[in-house]
């Protein structure tokens, strides 16, 4: 014979409870017509506190799941700019002929929220400028492809999907890395071609930027400890000094 189900059990249990109950009340009050009535009133009114309870409790659920993917997902951001992102973009802005863009990455602990906007709408709008030789190259695409195997691994994450903009930068990095490496050598490439890597590393370059930004913006209010490292080692800091100052 087959084994009830737990939720079976439960259904049937909350039936006799009903059943026992409705038999206590007639046996100390012996009146059914009050409990037609009442009873009536309940059945008639239980599909709108089905409704109301299903939709309150569906929100609640819905909202506790995406928390915890997006605390997740913040620990998979956590760990690529850990591994991957910071050194890449510290060697994409060493490609930044003019760094003008430098000042709006200055993070502090006295950033608001709108202090982060402002320098998330810079980075926008600012014309990443990458002028990279032959060395610059090779030393780029070193540091890419050793890290594919943990890019390949980022891609498979099934959360990444509730991030449209890490993913798209995700993969502006993974094509950088493809393109460098299908190339024997950088030193004898025509002008074309170098242009085509400078827009591929600019690409790279500016999601990078924008995407460390809401990066540390979220270890400011989740992770203080975390956050005052991320400082410490800003990419797009020239003066910036791990060691903690006085």
């Amino acid at each position: 014979m087959k084994k009830l189900s737990w939720r079976m059990k439960l259904g049937l249990g909350l039936a006799a409870a009903t059943v026992v109950l409705v038999g206590i009340h007639y046996l100390i009050f012996h009146d059914w017509h009050h409990l037609a009535i009442y009873g009536m009133h309940d059945i008639a009114m239980m599909p709108l506190e089905v409704l109301v309870v299903t939709m309150i409790l569906h929100s609640l659920l819905e909202r506790r799941a995406h928390q915890e993917m997006m605390e997740k997902l913040h620990m998979v951001i956590g760990a690529f700019f850990s591994e991957v992102g910071t050194g890449l973009l510290h060697r994409a802005a060493g490609l930044d002929e003019n760094l003008e863009i430098r000042d709006q990455f200055l993070v502090s602990a006295k950033w608001d929220a709108a202090r982060y906007d402002a320098a998330k709408r810079a980075a926008a709008k600012y014309d990443y400028t990458v002028r990279a030789d032959a060395a610059a190259l090779e030393e780029l695409r070193a540091f890419v492809v050793a890290k594919r195997p943990f890019l390949l691994g980022l891609l498979q994450n099934p959360n990444l999907l509730e991030h449209e903009s890490f993913t798209d930068m995700l993969w502006a990095v993974f094509h950088l890395s493809e393109e460098l490496e299908h190339r024997n050598s950088f030193g004898d490439l025509p002008e074309s071609d170098l242009r085509h890597l400078a827009g591929d590393i600019k690409r790279a370059y500016a999601a990078l930027a924008v995407e460390w930004l809401d990066h540390v913006r979220h270890l400011q209010s989740a992770y203080p400890y975390l956050f005052s490292l991320a400082v410490r080692t800003n990419p797009l800091d020239t003066n910036a000094v791990v060691t903690v100052g006085e």
